[in-house]
């Protein structure tokens, strides 16, 4: 949907987990066995996949200003549960979150919001605010106040139907 570059480092998987979904059409990309690949999911951990895509959506949602798009488990409840290990670079010293155990996804998503609050990069995950898209998006503006996923689609249809209110 968005025409933006891809969120950097490890935020990527993040924005793309909760983009799996297309709200307008209904089609989720972890209906299907590539879909599921992408993310190392097996069919059985695809409700868990699941609820953690939207509780992220909510959470990207409150980073642009607005209230969840539906009851959700809060994002802090279900990462508490992610097992995370401390690795130290032997070269420089570097220190950082790590997924355990062969990176489950849910320790995956854990370690990259561990990453983005470190590097200051996490609240500029944003989702779009039209209600029919909801699709993340990384917020490159200057002022970091983007609105939408797309000035071309989403944005353009707001401000015509913001004209026409008129």
């Amino acid at each position: 949907m968005s025409e933006r570059s891809a969120a950097p480092g490890e935020l990527a998987l993040v924005e793309s987990l909760v983009n799996t979904v297309d709200l307008g059409s209904g089609s989720d990309a972890l209906d299907t066995a590539e879909g599921r690949a992408l993310f190392g999911l097996a069919e059985d951990e695809v409700e868990q996949a699941r609820a953690l895509r939207e509780s992220l959506r909510a959470a990207l949602l409150a980073h642009a200003g607005h209230p969840p798009h539906r009851a959700v488990t809060p994002l802090g409840e279900l990462l508490a549960g992610a097992p995370l290990v401390v690795t130290v670079d032997e070269r420089d010293g570097a220190a950082a979150l790590a997924a355990a155990d062969g990176g489950p996804l849910l320790s995956r998503v854990a370690a990259a919001v561990a990453g983005a609050l470190v590097e200051g990069t996490w609240a500029r995950l944003k989702a779009c605010e039209a209600v029919t898209c909801h699709w993340a998006y990384y917020d490159r503006s200057p002022a970091g106040r983007g609105r939408w996923c797309s000035m071309a689609v989403c944005g353009a249809r707001a401000k015509m139907r913001r004209y026409r209110a008129k």
